[in-house]
């Protein structure tokens, strides 16, 4: 189980690896946009160092051809490390970079996925990830929990190595669907991991323990007993 982070805010990125178990980085050029114009090469090594070679950093590229895909590709590749996962849309030229790129032993996120269709042919092609976009496919009146739960067991029964990544949440909710369904990583929004511990009826439990305590032991901590 993988929870990735969807920002490219490096603030943001150390606050969530203070506190929650983080295995990665994921970005797209609407992302990027959120956050404003970067001097793209220089802030994302910065996001590496920070991560370290232990997490994945998922970095998407903009062209739509494959020739431009590939380019762009072996640009971040050189300039970034090798180990940077290449995000790129599911289509005809999609599929046929990321043929390409597997044949460098390069590392691919496939993304844009809202189709069985789509998910079957990236496995195919050698993806790494499936990034499925669940909000925006029920936006559609497309399950996305049958799209996932479909393409996991394809994967489980064929023993691949790919990882299916639930991405475009709105909610806690639907993340805890995705896994429920079969996906091995989420990649989400800071403000979605914040909200998740923000429940009052949490912080009421940690009080009621704390005010229980108090009443044995005032203000002294267990580590000054």
């Amino acid at each position: 189980m993988e929870f990735l982070l969807d920002t490219i805010d490096i603030s943001e990125i150390e606050k969530c690896l203070a506190f929650f178990p983080i295995s990665g980085i994921t970005s797209n050029p609407s992302i990027i946009k959120q956050y404003g114009k970067v001097d793209f090469f220089s802030h994302f090594k910065d996001i590496r160092s920070l991560i370290g070679a232990e997490r994945s950093l998922h970095i998407q590229m903009v062209s739509e051809d494959a020739d431009g895909i590939l380019a762009e590709a072996y640009s971040v590749l050189e300039k970034i490390d090798h180990d940077v996962f290449i995000k790129i849309p599911i289509t005809e030229q999609g599929l046929k970079a990321i043929q390409i790129l597997k044949k460098d032993d390069a590392m691919v996120t496939a993304t844009a996925i809202y189709t069985e269709a789509q998910a079957l042919l990236a496995t195919a092609a050698g993806a790494d990830y499936l990034a499925v976009y669940y909000n925006r496919m029920e936006n559609m009146d497309i399950d996305p929990c049958h799209v996932i739960s479909a393409t996991a067991k394809l994967i489980e029964r064929n023993q691949l190595k790919t990882y299916l990544l639930g991405a475009s949440f709105k909610n806690m909710g639907q993340v805890q669907k995705a896994f429920e369904a079969g996906a091995n990583a989420v990649t989400v929004q800071p403000s979605l991991l914040h909200d998740a511990l923000k429940m009052p009826a949490i912080q009421k439990a940690v009080d009621d323990f704390r005010a229980d305590w108090a009443a044995l032991y005032g203000n002294l901590s267990i580590a000054d007993l």
